[in-house]
C-alpha cells in the first residue's frame, strides 16, 4: 500500500499583522503537481516520490478570500464570512482549528487579522480540510502547510512553547529538507518549532495534524524575508517552486 502525504496552501499564518497568505502559495502547488505528473519517470525525485506515496494537495483552501484578492484587495487574508453581530467580515482560517481554540496568537476581535472565529471548527473551509485531516491520518505519514513569506521550515508545536516528543526526528527531516532547497538557488532557510521560529499560534493546521497522528507536519513560510513580502514579483514563481519540491521531496523520502 502507497504512503500518504497531504499538502494544503492556505491563507493564513503570516509574519505581518494585516496581510494576505500570498499568491505564491497556491502558485507553488500547482507548480509541484505539473512537475510530478511530467516528470514522474525521467526524474529520479518525483519518480521515487510517486512511486512511494500518495499526494492529496489542496492548493487554494480559502477560495472566496483568494477570489477577492485578486477583485477587491490584494492583501487581504481571512475568508469572506460575515457574522451578523460581528463589526468586520472574515475569519483567520489558520486560528479556526480545533487545538487550543482561542489561545495564544488569537483574537476575538472581529476586525484583527487574527480572528479566531466565534468557536473551533465555525468555518466551512475548515470543515473540510480538518475532516479530510482526520480521514488520512490513519495512513498519513506527512502533512506539509504552504503559506508565505518569511522562509521557514517549522513543525509542532504553534500553540505553545513545548516541543512534541518527536522533536529531534521533525527536526532531522527538516534539516534534510531545507538543505535540498537550499542547494537549488541558494536559498536560506531557518528551520525550528513554530512557536519559537516564528510566532504562537493556537488553532493551526499544522497542531491539529500532528495531533491526529500525522507525525511529520510542517509549515513552509516561503520567499522571500521581506523585501517583496506577500507582493512577490511574479519572475520568483518558478524558482520558489522548484527549490521549494526539492526540499519537500528530499524530506519527504527521509522519512523512514
Amino acid at each position: 500500500m502507497l504512503r500518504t502525504v497531504a499538502l494544503f496552501a492556505l491563507v493564513a499564518l503570516s509574519t505581518a499583522s494585516v496581510s494576505y497568505e500570498g499568491w505564491i502559495g497556491p502558485a507553488t502547488c500547482l507548480w509541484g503537481i505539473d512537475f510530478l505528473l511530467n516528470n514522474y519517470g525521467s526524474d529520479a525525485g518525483a519518480t521515487a516520490l510517486l512511486d512511494a506515496y500518495d499526494l492529496y494537495v489542496l492548493p487554494v483552501n480559502n477560495p472566496d478570500g483568494y477570489a477577492y484578492t485578486w477583485s477587491d484587495d490584494r492583501l487581504w487574508r481571512k475568508n469572506r464570512q460575515n457574522y451578523p453581530d460581528n463589526i468586520c467580515v472574515g475569519v483567520d482560517l489558520n486560528r479556526n482549528f480545533d487545538v487550543d481554540f482561542g489561545g495564544l496568537g488569537t483574537s476575538g476581535n472581529s476586525c484583527a487579522e487574527t480572528y479566531r472565529g466565534p468557536s473551533a471548527v465555525s468555518e466551512p473551509e475548515t470543515q473540510a480540510v480538518q475532516a479530510a485531516i482526520d480521514a488520512l491520518a490513519p495512513q498519513a505519514q506527512a502533512l506539509i502547510s504552504i503559506h508565505s513569506y518569511s522562509q521557514l521550515w517549522m513543525y509542532p508545536y504553534s500553540y505553545t512553547f513545548d516541543l512534541p516528543a518527536e522533536a529531534d526526528e521533525l527536526d532531522r527531516v527538516a534539516a534534510i529538507g531545507v538543505s535540498a532547497l537550499t542547494a537549488v538557488h541558494g536559498t536560506e532557510y531557518v528551520y525550528g518549532p513554530v512557536a519559537d521560529t516564528i510566532y504562537p499560534a493556537a488553532g493551526t493546521t499544522v497542531d491539529y495534524g500532528y495531533l491526529a497522528g500525522i507525525t511529520y507536519s510542517y509549515t513552509i513560510e516561503l520567499r522571500d524575508t521581506g523585501t517583496f513580502g506577500f507582493l512577490l514579483p511574479a519572475i520568483e514563481i518558478v524558482p520558489t517552486a522548484q527549490e521549494t519540491w526539492a526540499g519537500i521531496i528530499a524530506a519527504i523520502l527521509a522519512i523512514p
